[in-house]
């Protein structure tokens, strides 16, 4: 094999990786199949996991996603990385037509006090359960 079709196979791998890994950190959000704070606390599940989260949402879950990063932005935990919109081609099988659907996705880090936060809400989540045994 030659070195620039190695190369070019090694960069196909690396992009497959890429994508594998943000796989792995990307919440699809719907608006009605999950109270809003389950997915702020799988958001900082995944950020305290993998330092990132992607949060993705198309047509009208789009307000959620918008909700769950202010939350977690206004809170200190996230910092916003990236805000991709874009629109998707949907086949509408009860209309037998495709429809396009308004897509977002939202790319949240780490903040910079986030461990410092997650420890605080683990310790007043433990102070709770300490008051509620006794």
């Amino acid at each position: 094999m030659s070195g620039s079709a190695a190369a070019a196979l090694q960069a196909g791998g690396d992009a497959q990786q890429q994508q594998k890994a943000a796989a792995g950190n990307r919440i699809q959000v719907s608006s009605s199949k999950k109270p809003l704070f389950f997915y702020v606390s799988l958001a900082k599940k995944y950020m305290q996991q993998h330092g990132d989260v992607e949060l993705s949402a198309l047509g009208l879950a789009i307000s959620t996603v918008v909700t769950i990063t202010e939350i977690l932005k206004n809170n200190g935990f996230a910092v916003e990385k990236k805000i991709r919109t874009s629109t998707v081609e949907i086949n509408d099988e009860m209309k037998g037509r495709s429809i396009q659907k308004a897509k977002i996705d939202i790319v949240l880090a780490k903040s910079d006090n986030f461990d410092e936060l997650m420890a605080a809400t683990a310790g007043e989540a433990a102070a709770v359960d300490g008051k509620e045994q006794m």
